[in-house]
């Protein structure tokens, strides 16, 4: 028996969002989480977000206090998990641009990590959303490391978007539900 524990929020005048604009005032990875306990929940996948690593300079041990703390550079991407006994290793990110994904927004040992991880059976992937647009792609690191060797270019455009990337439909339950793309790509159909 599957027990539903669906996170409660609740929308109001404050809350940021818009009439008619259903995604704005929602970031991609408040999305992505939202998705990854619905997954949880429902005994789907096991994906969760990696923490920032984060240096402790100074400490009052006496009070439990924290006085001064810097974040350190996560050493791989911000999501990974379990799917279908596949290891699951992807990089989430939001940009502003209309026309382009600038590079300048991925770390080059995130991109090396996504590629040594899929030759070693991952299925490793970006999600990109163009908050302008309001679309979100799922980029795979097949695309990505293609790109990468035939552009050489400092950011992908948008059509390369449209033309290698697969758009996440926005949905109610899970709002984006990347793991269907997956089951399109990786396990042949759309069954979870």
């Amino acid at each position: 028996m599957v027990h539903h524990n669906f996170t409660k929020f609740s929308v109001n005048a404050n809350s940021g969002l818009k009439n008619g604009y259903a995604n704005r005032g929602m970031g991609l990875e408040y999305d992505i989480n939202l998705a990854n306990e619905y997954y949880r929940i429902n005994d789907i996948a096991y994906i969760y977000k990696k923490p920032t690593p984060i240096k402790l300079v100074k400490v009052d041990y006496k009070k439990g206090v924290i006085k001064e703390a810097y974040f350190q550079t996560p050493s791989t991407t911000d999501y990974n998990g379990i799917y279908k006994g596949k290891y699951v290793d992807f990089e989430a990110k939001e940009v502003a641009s209309k026309t382009a994904f600038s590079l300048a927004n991925i770390h080059e040992h995130q991109i090396n990590h996504l590629i040594n991880v899929s030759k070693h059976g991952a299925i490793a992937f970006l999600i990109v959303r163009f908050t302008a647009l309001d679309k979100t792609y799922f980029l795979s690191v097949f695309e990505l490391e293609e790109f990468i060797k035939n552009y050489k270019r400092k950011s992908i455009p948008l059509s390369f978007f449209e033309s290698y990337g697969k758009i996440i439909k926005v949905k109610y339950s899970p709002r984006i539900d990347y793991l269907e793309i997956i089951d399109k790509l990786y396990f042949g159909g759309n069954e979870k």
